[in-house]
Parts: C-alpha cells; structure tokens; sequence
C-alpha cells in the first residue's frame, strides 16, 4: 500500500538574529532531520516531551511553516516548497486541529462563521447550502446544531474544540493533523474528545497524525507510535510492540513513568528509571546520539556517532548503538538501581525463590559422598550433633 504521507529528513531551524544589522549567529534546531510514512486510515500517534519538535514537526506537514531541508509527499507529490497558490489544492486535504480550543477560535464571530471558513476560503458551496453543511457538521461533533448563531465564549473547553474539528472536516480532508487535541482540557473531557476522533476516522476513514505528551491517550488512539527527543525520532513502532518491549533507552524511561491502575500488575513493573540533568539546548545539541548527555549506557560511539534509526524487529526501528542491553545498571546520581529488561519478560517474581537452593547443598558436609537424594533436615541436624570418631 502507498503511503499516503511519506517525510524524508525533514528539518526547520528557526535562525537566531542578534545586533543593528540583524546578523543569524545561530539557529534553533526545532527539527533536526526525521523520517516516517503515514499509511492511508493510519493513526500515527507522536510522543515527546516540552520543547522536542513535535508541534513544529506537524505545522511542517500541513505547511503552516517553511521547512528548512528535506520533503514532505503527500499522495506521492512534494509538498515541501509549493507557493500559496500551489498549496491551495493540498489545502481541501490536510487539516488540522490546534491544541489550544480557546486562542484557535476568533471571539467576535460565531460559531457558523467560524466553522463556514473554510467553505469561503476555498471558494466551495456545498450542497443545500452553507448554513445546513455547518448544522450537519455540528451535529456530527456532537454539538446541537441550533448553536449555529452562538460565539465561542458561550461554551465550555471540550465543546470549543469540538468547533475545531468539525471546522477541519469542513472540507472532507484525508489527513487531520491534531496538535495535542486533549491537553488543554479536563480528564473528564479528554475521554469524550478522543472517543469523537476514534469514531470520526472508523465513519469517515480519516488518517490522523496525534501529536501528545499523554502516553495514555496516545496509546488508545495511535496504531503506530514516534517518540521525539530533541528534534529527532529515537524510535518508531507499532503500539504493542512500543509498550511492552521499548528497545530505546529514552522510550523504556518513558514507560516507566506510566502509572499501572491494576494494583495486581504493580509488582512485576519494573522500578521507574530516574533521568539525569536536562534536555540540551537545541541552539548546541550535543554531538552523536542526542540522548548521550542523560543516557547510562553511553559510551563514547555514543559521544561521537550518530545512530542511524534502523529496523531491529518487524514494524519497530530504533536509533540506538546498544538498544538490547538488560544489564542491572546504576543510575549516576539516581537514587537506586534499575534492572532493564523488557516489560513482556513477565516471569521476574518467580525467580525469587532460586537463592534458596544452594543454601542446602553447602550445608551438607563435604567428606559424605554418599549417594542419598533424600536427607531431610532432621537427619542433617543429627548428624551434625553425632560425636565424630
């Protein structure tokens, strides 16, 4: 299948300007080379911590800004330097959604307005009118469509973004681009906004790029996951494989921040995995790896060569030099140790009691050879007590 979205070594470095004549004596490299396909009906749920490049990343895409290298295909055509006449078409097709449902919606007009703009902008008039199309698109997010004449301020923050999908399916897009679509609002509401979206993509066959911090939310949205550190893509899989055996160092400190709610499953997680220090800055990103400064199974290939994001299991590739490395490590300036074994290697708790077996073994005394698989402690005891010749 041919994906419907394809982005090869996309990058944007915002230029830093100091002095009278404005000279660039830097750059902020917000996104710093990545790669990743979409498949048509995909979720691709991306993931990262404040300041990464994840919302840059999905305003490249939509072509809400200029990238600075690299392309960006969509339906097999480069997207990536097209005018504002050339953009035009894609425009009908690529929408998205912002995160924050009270600064992406104009005050002083309604909701009809709002969610009519598109229409104007395109120059489209839909069939049986502009106002009917607004109501149908209202009631599709779950509004009553006899708010059409109401404004923004006269509705809560879960029904403000649900003007904002409904005005970015408007147009009937393939791809729906949602900049953090949930975490603007109450736990109680996220829940609501991301059942709409789930349902939006099985009615309409929507493609979503779902860019979050939540992992939570992420997992029951996303088929496939990207996590981004520092304007780059340390590892991108399929949901399942993500969760219960991260191979990336910076992924499994991820997952172990996850809280588990089923207290039965409590004891066979993993200790949490304690970070050091900060995010670099991403005006002088470390060299090699960008994850050296804070990982504790750098080495110096990690200091100076950059990993390549290469595929080590079917549907998960990695950008690590010792992505399998289970050893029992010590965190520098962490508070306890951490063993670093996947998630899906269950079977931890019963190897508790195996210490035990050798402590009878070394009991026995050494000069006894005699073949008798079954002395009971009583038996040892009183030989032990016996008086020896």
């Amino acid at each position: 299948m041919e994906p419907l979205l394809k982005v090869t070594g996309l990058k944007k470095h915002f230029p830093i300007k100091k002095g009278l004549l404005q000279r660039q004596t830097g750059a902020v490299k917000a996104v710093d080379g990545i790669d990743f396909e979409v498949l048509p009906g995909e979720t691709l749920g991306v993931v990262g911590e404040s300041g990464c490049g994840k919302s840059t990343m999905g305003r490249l895409i939509t072509r809400l800004l200029e990238p600075t290298g690299g392309t960006v295909e969509f339906q097999g055509k480069d997207i990536s330097h097209l005018g504002v006449s050339g953009m035009r078409p894609f425009r009908r097709d690529i929408q998205m959604i912002f995160q924050d449902p009270y600064g992406s919606l104009n005050p002083r007009h309604t909701v009809g307005t709002i969610v009519s703009a598109p229409f104007k902008l395109q120059g489209v008039e839909p069939e049986g009118g502009v106002k009917k199309e607004v109501q149908r698109l209202l009631g599709l997010v779950g509004l009553n469509p006899e708010h059409y004449n109401r404004y923004p301020h006269e509705f809560s923050g879960g029904q403000r973004q649900r003007i904002g999908i409904a005005r970015a399916l408007a147009l009937k897009p393939k791809l729906v681009v949602a900049d953090e679509p949930v975490s603007a609002l109450d736990v109680s509401i996220q829940a609501q906004v991301v059942n709409l979206l789930d349902d939006l993509q099985q009615e309409l066959g929507l493609t979503y790029v779902i860019i979050a911090h939540d992992l939570s939310v992420i997992r029951h949205v996303s088929d496939r996951i990207a996590v981004m550190y520092l304007g780059k893509i340390v590892e991108l899989a399929d949901r399942k494989s993500l969760y219960e055996n991260p191979m990336h160092p910076y992924t499994r400190a991820l997952m172990s921040a996850v809280p588990i709610p089923d207290p039965r499953r409590r004891g066979a997680k993993s200790d949490r995995i304690l970070l050091t220090g900060d995010v670099p800055s991403p005006i002088a990103p470390p060299p090699g790896c960008r994850f050296n400064t804070r990982c504790w199974k750098a080495t110096d290939l990690c200091r100076t060569q950059e990993p390549p994001l290469v595929e080590l299991r079917p549907g998960q590739r990695v950008a690590c030099h010792h992505p399998e490395n289970t050893e029992v490590l010590t965190i520098p300036g962490a508070r306890q140790s951490v063993e670093l074994t996947p998630s899906t290697k269950a079977p931890e708790p019963e190897k508790q009691p195996e210490p035990e077996k050798p402590s009878e073994p070394e009991s026995k005394p050494e000069p006894e050879s005699k073949p008798e698989p079954v002395e009971t402690p009583d038996e040892a005891a009183a030989e032990d007590d016996a008086p020896k010749a």
